[in-house]
């Protein structure tokens, strides 16, 4: 993949999608191509051939999903499982029609089986039941997993699948009741300490165990298999290794906000899986590990989280004096 090569970065709004924007950006390749979900509605099939034939982009990063916490996945089941199989089967079928040279396809390690042994090796895939909370989500991702690596048997084609681990960083949602754990944490936490409030109500008991990624690395890592990954039959777990209770993420991000009130766990919320960290040993062996801490990770995401308040509170008030 040359820096004058035309690639296409699906999502590029998103937390994926806007890190590898940023990345290939600031490393010099001078020919992407994005449209917002508005500009190309990735669920509509014809829309995205014509897209296709009009770009001829030659790698594509297929960061574009609807995602979202525990509770979004619990009372939008059917938007998670029809949004993201369309998406996946559109782009991907395109993809070979249009003679993409490379594509990357994104994962998630939310869709190995809920009881896998710890950590979570890629040969885990579809050996055990799914964990329900987020069944629709998984399945159709698994779908889009599955179409990469039949276009690549019967086709010749060269789509990578990935699975990342837990993912956070600049540009998250950080909704308090639809984001993942992260930025919902940080919304929360943070309105709490403005508001004043005494206690914080977190769902599950706090001892759940998470693997983190900095968005940053996600993205270094994506570009290093575009460039030079050529296993096309197999995915690929992109983690740091390592894992961090609920309980111990909440308290990092209160002491960084400089919260001093209660965190509650509630035990009579759900906390989906009790263990999830996956084995990296394969991108160690290619030579790839992830260089940021979940302390400066976090410390990163909750400075620019508070700058962005700060500046939309500032648009707000200016908005009610004209």
């Amino acid at each position: 993949m040359e820096h004058s090569s035309k690639i296409y970065i699906a999502g590029h709004q998103g937390l994926v999608g806007s890190a590898l924007y940023r990345l290939l950006t600031a490393q010099n390749f001078n020919n992407l191509v994005v449209k917002t979900q508005e500009e190309l509605d990735l669920r509509r099939q014809q829309d995205v051939e014509d897209f296709f034939a009009t770009e001829k982009p030659e790698y594509v990063f297929l960061a574009a999903a609807r995602v979202g916490g525990i509770k979004a996945n619990i009372e939008r089941p059917a938007d998670f499982i029809y949004d993201n199989i369309a998406i996946a089967t559109h782009v991907i079928h395109a993809a070979y029609t249009h003679n993409v040279k490379k594509l990357l396809f994104f994962g998630s390690s939310c869709i190995y089986p809920r009881n896998c042994p710890q950590p979570i090796s890629e040969e885990y895939l579809m050996t055990g039941l799914l964990e329900q909370t987020n069944e629709p989500y998984a399945l159709a991702k698994i779908a889009g997993i599955k179409l990469c690596h039949a276009y690549n048997r019967q086709y010749g084609t060269k789509f990578i699948t990935c699975m990342p681990t837990n993912l956070y960083g600049i540009h998250d949602t950080f909704d308090v009741h639809n984001g993942h754990v992260i930025p919902a944490l940080i919304a929360k936490i943070s309105q709490a300490d403005q508001e004043g409030y005494p206690c914080v109500d977190i769902w599950g008991s706090g001892q759940a165990v998470r693997e983190f990624l900095y968005v940053d690395d996600l993205a270094q890592a994506a570009l290093f298999l575009m460039r030079e990954y050529q296993d096309y039959a197999h995915i690929i777990n992109i983690g740091t290794g390592h894992g961090h209770t609920i309980m111990m993420l909440a308290y990092a991000i209160a002491d960084i906000i400089g919260y001093n009130g209660r965190l509650f766990f509630d035990t009579n919320q759900p906390e989906g899986v009790g263990h999830k960290v996956l084995d990296v040993e394969r991108m160690k062996a290619l030579g790839w590990h992830a260089h940021t801490t979940l302390l400066e990770g976090l410390q990163k995401t909750i400075s620019w989280y508070q700058t962005q308040h700060a500046l939309f509170t500032r648009y707000c008030e200016y908005e009610k004096h004209i």
